[in-house]
Parts: structure tokens; sequence; C-alpha cells
């Protein structure tokens, strides 16, 4: 099963968003989505899980165009956590992940004993099976992201994308999120705000800027003072360990009230 760009563009009107994007995801590996506001991720997250269609160009499930694959496939192979989703529905946390399983139900194919073995298992692999009963309502801004990656789970997806899971979210429950999406034995895409978080948990980066993918590769190939400064415009510098891992350190010149009292300004 593999998901492929092939020259995709997408347009608003006349106005490009995306634009000549080739994009191979590799079977089982955790893929960083990153780039400045307005680059295009959301956008590409979006074809990328088949809700958008592409204007120019293709894109491919396992070699067939996802426009000819049909919505409860897709859905049976592609698992989409978008930004900030929510309801005012008053159900149980319970109840929300049970909607991954619509996909496949049907008058012929109601609900089971089966459908409730998977509820089960994705509330247990985002550790939320002891709040299977509490009101969506109650949740903190962590927990109801977990409930939405259990939703993904319940519908058996080869593939996990996520558009900028760790928004709104403590540094603590960052890292656990990430830690958590890492372990799931399944391909992972996600859109990653932090350029630090995309180093210590993808196999491969995919930057882009202005609609069009500036490069892919391994984080210490994409993660260079030079892109940094050039899509980002940030000065960094990068430190690799020896088992080829990078740290950015951004670089500023604000002036603060400690440089003044210590004679750093000029």
């Amino acid at each position: 099963m593999s998901i492929e760009l092939r020259n995709v563009a997408w347009s608003v009107g006349f106005k490009k968003i995306i634009e000549d994007v080739s994009l191979a995801i590799e079977p089982g590996e955790f893929l960083g989505l990153i780039g400045p506001n307005g680059s295009g991720k959301t956008s590409m997250m979006s074809v990328l899980a088949g809700i958008r269609p592409p204007s120019g160009g293709q894109a491919l499930l396992n070699g067939s165009a996802m426009k000819k694959v049909g919505r409860r496939n897709l859905a049976r192979k592609i698992g989409f956590v978008e930004q900030q989703a929510d309801t005012i529905d008053r159900i149980t946390v319970r109840e929300a992940v049970s909607l991954g399983r619509t996909p496949y139900l049907s008058v012929l194919s109601p609900w089971s004993t089966r459908d409730d073995a998977i509820v089960d298992d994705a509330l247990c692999a985002v550790d939320m099976a002891a709040m299977a009963d509490r009101m969506w309502q109650t949740l903190s801004g962590g927990e109801k992201q977990r409930v939405h990656i259990a939703r993904a789970l319940a519908q058996e997806p080869t593939y996990l994308l996520l558009d900028e899971p760790t928004n709104h979210l403590d540094i603590r429950h960052q890292l656990g999120l990430l830690e958590l999406v890492g372990r799931l034995p399944l391909t992972v895409v996600a859109a990653l705000h932090d350029l630090n978080h995309a180093a210590m948990f993808c196999d491969r980066i995919a930057m882009m800027a202005k609609g069009r993918l500036i490069a892919v590769g391994r984080p210490v190939e994409i993660l260079t003072p030079e892109n940094l400064r050039d899509v980002f415009g940030v000065s960094a510098s990068v430190d690799v360990d020896d088992k080829g891992r990078c740290v950015i350190r951004f670089q500023t010149s604000i002036t603060t009230l400690s440089d003044i009292k210590e004679g750093r300004v000029a």
C-alpha cells in the first residue's frame, strides 16, 4: 500500500496554493511536513488524505487515483486527524471513537462485537480506556487529541495523517502525544510546527515553502542552517550527535534588559 503525489497542484479560484508537488510516502515511516505559515501544509495534508482532489497532477493510493477509490474505501485506508476538530454534541469518549467504524457499517453490516473490540483496542492504544465513559466536553486538550487519534485508529487505517497535532498542548503533552504516535504500527504523516519535534521523531522530513516542496530527506539533511535561513528566515545553529540526531539552536538579535545591565549591547 502506498500514497504518492505526482506533480500535484491545488488552487482556490485563480490562486495557486500547492504547485508541482511530487512525493512518495514510504511504508512504515514517520514523515514530518514542515514549512512557514501559509506554505501549504494544511492543503497538502488534505490532498494526501483524499479530501481535496488535486486541480493538477495525480494523488494515488496504491497506484489508483484517489478520486476513483471512493470516500468509504479511502476512510478504511487513511485516518486523518484535522486541526482543532471538535463537536458540541453531548457524547462520551467511547461514542466519539465509535464514529471511526462508520466506513464499515451498512444495512447489511450492522454494528457487531468485532466493532466493540476494535473500539476497545483503539482506546487502549492511546491510553484512554479508563475514560471511555467520560463526556467529551470534560476532557482536556491533550485528552481530546488522544480521542481523535483513537477515532482514526478505529478506522483500521494503513496511514495516519495528523495536521499539527500538538497545537494548543503544553510541552509534556506534546512530547507524550508524539511518542505515542511514533510507537503505532502505522505509516504516519504529520504536519509539525515545532522543528525540534520534527528532528526528534521523524524518519524523514518534507520541507515546503510558498506551496512548493523544497526538499525531502532525513532530519539532518533537511534541518540545516541554510534551509532554516532561506525557508523560515531565521538564524540557527544545528548540533548533530554521533547517531545523526540533530538539535536546532535558534539565534536572536533581540536586546534584553540583562543584556543592557551586563554591557552586552554595542
